[in-house]
């Protein structure tokens, strides 16, 4: 039985992203709605989000340089 670890790195970073994404969002924005409040919880996670655009933005750049570059070397 062969193993594929490109495949495992793969699944694994992606589960970490996902697992630090909802513990920003969940636990960071839950412990603000505890303490100060519905309102607050609402801007919190406003501007959880409008943080995380530079953060798409460069992951998306970085994909798109990855895809020219693997169509550009077709050797």
């Amino acid at each position: 039985m062969t193993r594929d670890l490109r495949k495992y790195v793969r699944q694994t970073n992606f589960r970490l992203i996902i697992g630090a994404l909802v513990l920003l969002f969940v636990v960071g924005d839950g412990m603000i709605y505890l303490f100060y409040g519905f309102g607050a919880a609402m801007i919190g996670f406003l501007c959880l989000l409008g943080g995380m655009v530079p953060v798409v933005l460069v992951v998306l750049i970085m994909m798109l340089m990855d895809w020219i570059a693997k169509r550009a070397n077709h050797d």
